[in-house]
């Protein structure tokens, strides 16, 4: 009895919501419809991206490396946005791994369950809801192929194609809100421009032959009669929902009777038809003969180029042997022209003379020859680099002589690398150096060589695993702004430092912006007022380093050890130093604030003054450090190791001190007698009131006197009166 009951009122509901929905205007239900299908995909995508960003900000998930399906739609996106992409993979929190791939894949299985109901029935969940229905010619559904070529094509590609080359090519480039708004223009243009007069059609429905109707009106006598013969549906607004299936033979009739209309006209226009097919083949045939041609011509001008310069380049080798009886100065002029030939074996036999041969002024001119040729004999002195360096370390350390001829060699080929990469300056972002001997090394002993590049332009160099110990890069640039003219876009030029040993070098004042400097040994070197905001340092070595004034703004420093550092006056506003190792650091006046500082150990360090306003320090080691006048406004401190700490002046204002440890810290400037005072203090005064309102109900290992310091400058505990 009660089931006839739930479907009558089914029905009346469903009566209540096709009266409300033929109540409002096709243009406004479509427009609406459209606006709750976006929101559904983009709600898809964001909660569970929010989610994941949350917890990626918690210290109770362990790192890992981000899903590398994410990396490479990151940088998918970033190319054509012209968006910073972050080089290498960055660690965050596992769940957030799982919420961002839901968050990616989310919005496209949406859109697919959108598209496939559209296909099928004609309407999506929205459109049913509002009394919107999309047909074919027939009346029926559109199906998969129609509704794919009316969503991807019409609606969306070429909209947002014309939208993306006017923002590409104008002033607005590269703002995303103003692309942004441009999207949203040309998608509401498209979508509204045509279809606000009666019969016509928008872009998207007119690529896909498919229309509009209102299924909330019931269909007049003679549009069923004009279906059933298979005509056309002629607007936007009809009177009554179509039938859901069209009959296959209407649709075979309809494709015949195109076929048949263009095949008429051809026979009506048999000289017009045979003009365009004849011109259409005389173009292609024309365009195959001339690429052909310039194809050809291109290949037998370069193998009588490589023919020439072969042939040039043995004359001059036959010059240069001993058996010629050429004078000195004939040698070096030979050498020389060598230098000017564009020819692969010129390289290689230069990167070898260099190599064998030991009259210092030869030496000189071979060097010369090779800095003439450029960075395209980067590659050869590359080879030969690596090949004296492992030479090198084979020798017996009861050889000194054979030794010391050996670092000789590597000697040239390294100053020979120095001077290309000085003089072309800016020209060399593609050069490729990876684990080459540029510096010293203890295993190789000392070759007397300190590569020095001070303002030198190497943005783009890769020195992935490269020797670069106390090389000298002061005011050097290794990021530039690529082919577009631009900073912070997807084709900037950037070095690759990653897992380069760079122990004692000086990148004083240097440009080393999003560089990637991963697994990197920069122990004792100096970086003093170097900008490495958004630099990627993860598990690098910057033990005993002196980082003063430094921009490291955004920079992702986890795990890392920065043992004994000097970061006075460093800009660490937001950077990311989850489970970094920061003993003994001397962080006087420091920014730090909202950094992620969760699980870093400063023990033992100097944090004076330094702001650390919105930080979070969940679970770090503050043991015995001094933060004397440091601010801690809105701080996370949950579960970290404060004893011992000297919070003196502090501003604990709005923290979060749940679970954390305050046994032995001293949260109260020690009282001094006047008398015994050499330099008269000021009075501090309400300074000293720098927990009022603070709660310390969950600190741990709070004492008497630390208990009524607190309750008498206006803290938080159940203790106090």
């Amino acid at each position: 009895m009660a089931t006839p009951t739930v479907r009558r009122n089914n029905k009346s509901r469903q009566a209540q919501d096709s009266q409300r929905a033929s109540s409002l205007p096709l243009v406004t239900r479509r427009l609406g419809a459209w606006a709750a299908e976006i929101t559904l995909v983009v709600a898809s995508g964001l909660v569970p991206y929010g989610l994941g960003a949350y917890i990626n900000t918690r210290s109770d998930f362990d790192r890992v490396p981000l899903n590398p399906i994410l990396v490479v739609t990151e940088r998918a996106i970033a190319r054509p946005l012209a968006l910073p992409v972050s080089y290498g993979i960055r660690n965050v929190a596992s769940p957030t791994n799982f919420l961002w791939t839901v968050a990616l894949l989310a919005p496209l299985t949406l859109s697919c369950w959108q598209l496939y109901l559209l296909g099928k029935t004609g309407s999506t969940i929205p459109k049913r809801w509002l009394g919107i229905r999309v047909v074919n010619e027939q009346g029926a559904a559109p199906g998969l192929a129609a509704v794919v070529l009316r969503e991807g094509i019409g609606r969306w590609t070429v909209p947002t194609s014309i939208a993306y080359i006017l923002w590409r090519y104008s002033f607005a480039f590269p703002n995303l809100g103003l692309f942004t708004f441009l999207v949203v223009l040309m998608l509401l243009g498209e979508a509204l421009a045509l279809p606000s007069r009666r019969g016509r059609r928008a872009l998207h429905d007119w690529v896909a032959g498919t229309y509009i109707i209102d299924s909330t009106r019931p269909m007049p006598s003679s549009l069923v009669a004009n279906k059933g013969q298979g005509s056309s549906v002629k607007g936007n607004e009809v009177n009554q929902e179509p039938e859901q299936t069209a009959s296959p033979v209407m649709a075979m009739t309809a494709e015949t009777t195109s076929l048949a209309m263009l095949w008429r006209r051809m026979q009506q226009n048999p000289s017009l038809t045979l003009f365009v097919v004849a011109l259409t083949s005389m173009t292609a045939v024309l365009a195959t003969l001339i690429a052909t041609q310039v194809y050809i011509q291109t290949q037998q001008n370069q193998s009588q180029n490589k023919q020439i310069n072969s042939q040039k380049f043995l004359a001059l080798v036959k010059q240069l042997s001993p058996e010629s009886g050429a004078s000195e100065a004939e040698r070096q002029s030979v050498i020389l022209a060598m230098g000017g030939l564009d020819d692969s074996q010129s390289i290689q036999y230069l990167a070898d003379l260099l190599v064998s041969e030991t009259n210092p002024i030869l030496l000189n001119t071979v060097q010369q020859a090779l800095v003439t040729i450029g960075p395209k004999a980067i590659s050869e002195l590359k080879n030969k680099n690596q090949f004296l360096a492992s030479e090198l370390a084979s020798v017996n350390a009861n050889l000194p002589q054979e030794r010391e001829l050996r670092q000789k060699r590597l000697q040239n080929n390294q100053q020979t690398i120095n001077k290309i990469l000085t003089v072309y300056s800016g020209k060399i972002q593609s050069l490729d150096l990876s684990r080459t001997q540029l510096g010293q090394s203890s295993t190789l002993g000392s070759p007397f060589f300190n590569l020095v590049l001070d303002n030198v332009d190497v943005s783009g160099i890769k020195f992935k695993g490269a020797n670069l110990n106390q090389a000298s890069f002061k005011g050097s640039r290794f990021r530039g702004v690529g082919e577009d003219g631009r900073w912070d876009t997807f084709d900037d030029a950037i070095a690759d430092l990653s897992q380069a040993q760079m122990k004692q070098a000086n990148f004083t004042d240097a440009n080393l912006s999003r560089v990637t400097m991963t697994g990197s040994d920069l122990s004792r070197a100096t970086l003093n007022r170097a900008n490495l905001s958004y630099a990627r340092l993860i598990g690098a070595n910057l033990s005993s380093t002196q980082l003063v004034g430094a921009d490291l703004r955004f920079s992702v420093l986890e795990n890392a050890s920065l043992t004994g550092a000097d970061l006075g006056d460093a800009k660490l506003n937001e950077a990311n130093l989850y489970a970094a190792r920061l003993g003994r650091v001397i962080a006087i006046g420091t920014q730090l604030s909202s950094a992620n500082l969760t699980k870093t150990d400063w023990q033992g360090s100097d944090l004076s003054g330094a702001d650390l306003e919105r930080a979070n320090l969940s679970n770090a080691n503050l043991s015995a450090t001094r933060m004397t006048g440091a601010i801690l406004r809105s701080a996370q401190l949950v579960n970290a190791n404060l004893r011992n700490a000297d919070l003196s002046l502090v501003d604990l204002r709005g923290a979060n001190l749940a679970g954390a440890d305050f046994q032995g810290t001293i949260i109260a400037p020690a009282k001094e007698d006047p008398a015994d005072q050499f330099v008269q203090k000021p009075d501090l005064g309400s300074v000293s009131a720098v927990v009022e309102g603070v709660d310390f109900s969950q600190v741990k290992n709070l004492d008497a006197k630390q208990l009524a310091y607190i309750c008498t400058k206006g803290g938080i505990h159940p203790r106090c009166p």
